[in-house]
């Protein structure tokens, strides 16, 4: 084994790691408040530029033969993810100011990391714990109200769930092929073996849980309900990154055929249908963004369903656009004393006439979301039914263009309580540092241009994933 392939390879999660390190250090010499922020900061943007660079020079390298390699495609999964994150970290003043936060955070991104280089479920499965651990914990740690201990626990039982049937799954497969590298299951997709029938469906159903894909979806709600804003907006955007970011690198090469193409196709449509009838009736911001998301996730799964060649670049381009467009909404969202009352979508009523930039980011947010033209959501839809159609299932790419629309209402209905309604109830905005309000309007503008930039420049956007 070549150290020096090892570490290249690996310096994304090494340069998180040593963000831990570091933030440990500083916690025990008892300066963790002022420079937590930054040191993770540093460390989350140092590892994204490294494994952006890394992915344009064409890297590729496998030090752990049969376990963990990368690849350019590998490290730009990563790029995203890591990306993705920091946003969320800039959000976070508002609600954490030690170091807890950010290690938990770091923590994660390491598994999310690791899940992208994964050529066996051993380290696939490895990453996934560890990705999932520390969002267990997130979920209670600001909490601001009573429900969250119930939320979390909701997410710890469904998420061991998860594991157990990817655990069992991964024993069935074993027993099948006799190896556990990964790729082995797209050849368990066609075979005819009742095995490695039954492996394939338990590992689907532990990604499908872990994504939030109805009937799996009943602690997305609850969890991104009870959560304060930086650790939804985690969930909402680098969870769901990492899991189906590793579900493709999962599927590789694999063409989807009958019995298997029916459960990858009506599952995330009836999530797609479901999530958006459901977002409908929401009075909770973040539970219209779970039940969003929930669609979202159908959408997502659905590239499985188009050929592999163009799986990998339309899921990317969707979870950098969706990412990005939910960061904005949570970034811009804002602040109250009381989380219940800034979680009420009755608190956006008249916002445009108490804060034209919030209405005004949350409003293109929307808008994009909704997957109106020229907006980068338009674009993500397109390349995933594009793709869809392509690969001859065009029954099924019709089902979900209809079931998208659906969708259209609740987003416009986030923006006409901001735009078209004078009712502006009186609401206390809390104290928030001006330090704390002004990196959340630097984290919201930072989402802006980006998704300007994949807005005006997609041809490029998509060349490069």
């Amino acid at each position: 084994m070549n150290s020096s392939t090892v570490f290249t390879a690996m310096l994304p999660e090494h340069l998180l790691l040593l963000g831990m390190v570091v933030l440990i250090v500083i916690e025990i010499a008892g300066r963790g408040q002022r420079a937590a922020l930054a040191v993770a900061l540093a460390a989350v943007a140092a590892a994204a530029a490294v494994a952006a660079g890394l992915s344009i020079s064409g890297y590729t390298a496998a030090p752990f033969a049969g376990h963990f390699s990368v690849d350019p495609a590998t490290l730009m999964a990563k790029a995203i993810v890591l990306a993705l994150a920091l946003p969320v970290l800039l959000m976070s003043r508002d609600d954490f100011s030690g170091v807890e936060f950010p290690i938990l955070l770091l923590s994660s991104l390491y598994g999310a990391c690791l899940m992208q280089s994964a050529d066996s479920f051993l380290t696939l499965f490895l990453g996934l714990e560890i990705l999932s651990l520390p969002v267990y914990v997130l979920v209670l740690l600001a909490y601001r109200r009573p429900q969250s201990a119930e939320a979390a626990l909701k997410y710890l039982v469904l998420g061991g769930t998860a594991s157990a049937m990817l655990l069992m799954g991964v024993s069935l497969l074993y027993g099948s092929t006799g190896t556990m590298g990964i790729i082995n299951f797209s050849a368990a997709l066609g075979s005819a073996d009742a095995m490695a029938r039954a492996a394939v469906v338990l590992v689907l159903l532990a990604f499908f849980l872990k994504g939030a894909i109805v009937p799996f979806h009943a602690w997305a709600p609850d969890a991104y309900e009870a959560a304060s804003v930086p650790v939804t907006a985690y969930m909402a955007v680098i969870v769901k990154a990492a899991v189906l970011l590793a579900v493709v690198r999962l599927f590789g090469q694999a063409t989807l055929a009958s019995p298997m193409l029916e459960l990858v196709a009506v599952l995330p449509l009836l999530s797609i249908v479901w999530g958006n009838l459901a977002a409908m009736r929401q009075a909770s911001l973040r539970r219209m963004i779970a039940y969003s998301s929930i669609a979202h996730a159908g959408y997502l799964f659905y590239a499985l369903l188009g050929a592999p060649a163009g799986r990998l670049q339309a899921v990317s381009f969707y979870l950098l656009a969706y990412g990005l467009l939910n960061l904005l909404v949570f970034a811009a969202l804002p602040p109250a004393a009381d989380d219940s009352q800034r979680d009420r979508l009755d608190h956006l009523k008249g916002l445009f006439h108490r804060s034209p930039f919030a209405a005004l980011m949350i409003g293109i947010a929307m808008l994009s979301l909704a997957g109106i033209p020229p907006f980068p959501g338009f674009v993500a839809k397109f390349l995933i039914f594009k793709n869809v159609i392509a690969a001859g299932h065009v029954g099924y790419a019709v089902l979900g263009l209809v079931g998208s629309y659906l969708g259209i209402y609740f987003y416009l209905r986030v923006i006409q309580f901001m735009f078209m309604s004078v009712d502006a109830p009186a609401v206390d905005g809390g104290s928030p540092t001006t330090a704390a309000r002004r990196l959340a309007v630097v984290a919201s503008v930072a989402c802006l241009l980006a998704m300007l930039g994949v807005s005006v420049f997609p041809g490029w956007v998509i060349a490069g994933l």
